[in-house]
């Protein structure tokens, strides 16, 4: 049985800090009464022209070799935020940098990235490299935006990203379910599998 007692109820935690805990996610994800679940999501990819997609390539193949991903200020500039701007290209949805939000004082803090359009998407940038762990505070994000926003989608999506892996995640309020995508897409190997599958989810009524 998950042990619900390392999370402090009394404490109040930023979401960076779930990211510091060591316990397993699992066990962390029960004291929100929230089931992880790792498995291939298959996720649908837009058919659509990406009309950037070969020049985002080349300027990422180009700056690749002369980037240290020791920063994370070179992979949100240079790596990130290239995806992220052409995203917003081809769905016309809105980008929140360091959106804030505070549910209660468990559930608060600044969200990476929130794409908006008629969908939700949030991005969380891994830090030190640290997908696993990212990963864990996406989730916490996923659960925290499903109370702020009050959403009526029956599935909340996300990913994590350290730049050239991203890693996506769901969030079913209703099943109390995150679950974690098997499959990880690399940049700029699966740039067009990974920018097909963003617009197609922002694209989705």
């Amino acid at each position: 049985m998950p042990k619900r007692n390392i999370i402090n109820p009394e404490q109040s935690y930023t979401f960076a800090d779930y990211f510091k805990l060591n316990f397993a996610p699992q066990d962390i994800l029960a004291y929100f009464n929230v089931n992880l679940e790792r498995r291939s999501l298959k996720l649908p990819q837009s058919t659509h022209d990406l009309d950037r997609l070969p020049d985002l390539k080349t300027r990422i193949e180009e700056i690749l070799p002369r980037l240290s991903l020791t920063s994370e200020i070179a992979r949100r500039e240079f790596l990130i935020a290239p995806v992220l701007t052409d995203l917003l290209h081809y769905t016309q949805a809105t980008l929140n940098i360091e959106y804030p939000i505070v549910v209660n004082h468990q559930l608060k803090g600044s969200l990476d990235y929130l794409i908006e359009n008629s969908q939700v998407f949030l991005v969380v940038e891994a830090k030190n490299e640290d997908l696993e762990k990212g990963f864990l505070q996406l989730a916490v994000e996923l659960i925290a935006l499903y109370q702020w926003i009050e959403s009526d989608n029956n599935i909340l999506h996300g990913a994590v990203s350290t730049g050239n892996i991203w890693q996506f995640g769901q969030f079913d309020p209703q099943g109390r379910i995150i679950t974690q995508d098997l499959d990880l897409y690399r940049v700029p190997a699966d740039l067009e599998e990974l920018l097909r599958i963003l617009v197609e989810i922002l694209a989705s009524q």
